[in-house]
Parts: C-alpha cells; structure tokens; sequence
C-alpha cells in the first residue's frame, strides 16, 4: 500500500513539474527579421523609420527603407539620373 501511494505521489510531482521544466528549459521564442522594431534612415530626407513601416525598396540588390512614397521615388530619380 505504501508502495503504491509513494509512486502516485510521484506520479503527480512529475506531471506537475514537467510542464514548468519545459518551460525553464525551452529556448526563448524568436521574433522573425520582418517583424523587429529597429529604426532605420531614410537616404532621402534623413528621417528615422521604424523598418516594420517604412517603405521598402531594392537599390543595387541590397534593400534600402524608405519614410514615404515620395522619398522612394525621389531615391530612383536621383540613382537614374
């Protein structure tokens, strides 16, 4: 009889726990590139956008961050003539 309420005993402290020692042990969620709140600068007017609002666009294969439409366009004009 002690036998058997020593394992139930064991039995519920594990179950318990378990859920608790993943949680400690489980590597932090990771907040996808896309989705991080950095400031970035607009080559245009110098402003400072937060990248999840800014207006982005490729420049010579790398992506350049944006205020508006209008400094995007202004940004093509100036790299196409």
């Amino acid at each position: 009889m002690k036998i058997a309420l020593l394992l139930l005993w064991v039995v519920v402290v594990t179950a318990l726990l378990l859920p608790l020692l993943r949680r400690a042990l489980a590597p932090p969620p990771r907040r996808p590139a896309a989705l991080r709140d950095e400031l970035v600068k607009d080559p245009v007017c110098q402003t400072y956008v937060v990248r999840s609002r800014a207006v982005r666009a490729l420049a010579r294969g790398e992506p350049v961050y944006f205020c508006s439409d209008d400094c995007a366009r202004r940004y093509a004009a100036q790299l196409g003539g």
